[in-house]
């Protein structure tokens, strides 16, 4: 099949194409679950339209733990639905949908009691194991293993040996929660969806009662459209409550914001070879391998002040260091810390008044004619999410419509993944490039590698390392604004790229070459360049002042001292 660029020219294209004729369906937000919905309506045969205020999944989608997981500890409340769920969607996305994305990952679980906790816990995670494969999707993971406490110190030194008695190994698996909504949005455009970032619903058209479309306003070149569709999905996480005030209806559910804040320091810092979940008083704790650094999350707080930029304070971090260094030998200090984000779970209301309890179980409503809403759920389950959805669009629909397909809908860069990951030493040879560079490419973009490969094959300077973040290659600076949507240099390194968590400067020294790089593709002379590095620059300070905060009132001030976007 083709694939999608999303380009300047491809979303100017899709924001007039929206406008001139009546959709079938048109998503608001483009985070995981609206992708996923954008995605599935496409592939019924719907003309769909997907927008988004900010950049794609510029919310909750980009700050998450990144694990692609069943839920071990649900188990324990005995949601079993939720559980065997979200297994048989981990296995998909592993053996049949993303493999090139979604990537297994050994996770040690500490036991600190001898006798009844291995018993105990023990059965739940032998009891995870079976419902994974009684489904037909646990292949591709390793099952559990018991280890003496002598074995897991062998496996994570950095473990306090008091800290321990004996452990248990397990498989989940892990994305990178951005690249991956990117990829589902060019997969919704491959298969005909018209999308556009950037472009934020200001209010609903109705007919009567009935909702009818959308007003959208371009944010980057100040035009506004009336978008008409006949179904309207609301998939907007934390704000589908004000997207729903928009209408002038009282929600049937509203959606409650919690907090959690990950941190990110160098893989040198704890010596293990495994991932590392940890019992806390309140949830777990997750120590999670990304590539030449660890993940460590998270937290869980009630949170009602800015939703596009929650801010994590003085005593979030100092509350994951505390928790972490409970077990480790060599402590963790505020120095070690590379980079920090703050995310927040969209829960439904009225369930339990802390946040921890509130079920992550989603929603589906037709609240008014026209208008579908869905909220809640996990990253793990968006595709049965976005199939509900788009179930009950269909019944609003005066036609025949297919039944959903995504269970067989790889996403693009998924089919020949394989092939070419047995073939990459050769690739290696015909391009010049370490083998090393070609497996960061393939494990990125899977078979759209080849689209970065002819990028460096027409220049071969984009195949030279980013100064400041070697990570990553110049050619995937250019190809995240040709092809994947990206506007602004935060788009490029705080979502397609995560060289704003990954580096101890935070991408400020990368900055301004990054900016040099996108100018050509996004029309940028010197000035608009000069905006863009000030703005990014502004944007890291705001986020390290409010780090620096005491508590959730201060730092949230501190963190809205920087503007959102780029003035004009």
């Amino acid at each position: 099949m083709r694939t999608a660029t999303l380009g300047p020219a491809e979303r100017a294209e899709s924001l007039a194409g929206m406008a001139e004729r009546e959709l079938d369906v048109l998503v608001v937000g483009a985070g995981v679950v609206g992708a996923g919905t954008a995605l599935d309506s496409a592939t019924r045969g719907l003309s769909t339209g997907l927008v988004e205020a900010r950049d794609w999944a510029s919310g909750t989608s980009s700050r998450s733990s990144k694990l692609i997981h069943g839920g071990l500890r649900y188990l324990e409340m005995l949601d079993f639905a939720l559980v065997r769920e979200a297994l048989k969607e981990r296995g998909l996305l592993l053996e049949r949908l993303a493999p090139h994305l979604v990537k297994p990952v050994p996770f040690l679980y500490p036991l600190q009691h001898k006798g009844w906790e291995r018993l105990y816990a023990g059965s739940g995670v032998a009891l995870y194991d079976a419902m994974s494969m009684a489904r037909g999707h646990g292949r591709g993971l390793p099952t559990h293993r018991h280890l003496s406490r002598h074995h897991a110190l062998r496996v994570a030194p950095a473990l306090k040996k008091d800290a321990l008695v004996g452990a248990l190994q397990y498989y989940d698996a892990q994305m990178d929660d951005a690249r991956y909504v990117a990829t589902l949005v060019r997969t919704a455009a491959a298969y005909g969806a018209k999308v556009a970032n950037r472009a934020r619903v200001t209010g609903f058209l109705r007919e009567g009662e009935r909702v009818v479309g959308a007003r959208v306003q371009d944010v980057e070149g100040g035009g506004e459209y009336e978008i008409r569709a006949k179904q309207v999905v609301n998939a907007t996480g934390v704000w589908t409550d004000d997207t729903q005030a928009m209408v002038g209806e009282r929600g049937q559910f509203h959606v409650r914001a919690s907090k959690g804040i990950h941190l990110v320091v160098p893989k040198d810092r704890i010596n293990s070879s495994t991932g590392l979940i940890l019992r806390t008083e309140k949830s777990v704790l997750f120590v999670i391998p990304w590539g030449r650094h660890w993940i460590i999350g998270t937290t869980d707080t009630d949170w009602d002040l800015d939703k596009a930029h929650p801010a994590a304070s003085s005593a979030d971090i100092d509350y994951l260091l505390e928790h972490v260094n409970s077990v480790l030998a060599v402590p963790l200090t505020r120095d070690d810390v590379q980079g920090v984000y703050a995310g927040l779970r969209p829960l439904l209301a009225g369930e339990s008044d802390a946040t921890s309890k509130l079920s992550r179980e989603h929603t589906v409503a037709h609240p008014v004619p026209g208008l579908v809403v869905v909220a809640g759920g996990k990253y793990t389950t968006y595709r049965v999410m976005a199939k509900d959805a788009v179930d009950e669009a269909v019944h609003g629909l005066d036609q025949r419509v297919a039944d959903c397909v995504t269970e067989d809908v790889p996403l693009l860069g998924a089919e020949g993944y394989r092939a070419l990951w047995n073939a990459r030493a050769r690739t290696a040879q015909r391009t010049g490039l370490h083998v090393v560079r070609v497996e960061h490419l393939l494990n990125r973009y899977g078979a759209l590698a080849e689209e970065l490969l002819d990028l460096i094959a027409d220049n071969p300077s984009l195949g030279e390392p980013l100064p400041a973040a070697e990570d990553y290659l110049k050619a995937e600076i250019v190809y995240a604004a040709s092809h994947e949507g990206a506007r602004h240099l935060d788009d490029v390194l705080t979502r397609r790229t995560r060289i704003s968590i990954e580096t101890f400067d935070r991408g400020t020294r990368s900055a301004r070459e990054a900016a040099e790089l996108m100018a050509p593709v996004l029309g940028w002379d010197k000035d608009h360049i000069e905006r863009e590095v000030e703005h990014y620059e502004k944007r890291v300070e705001a986020e390290r002042e409010s780090q620096r905060q005491p508590d959730d009132l201060t730092a949230d001030a501190a963190r809205l001292g920087a503007p959102d976007i780029v003035p004009l």
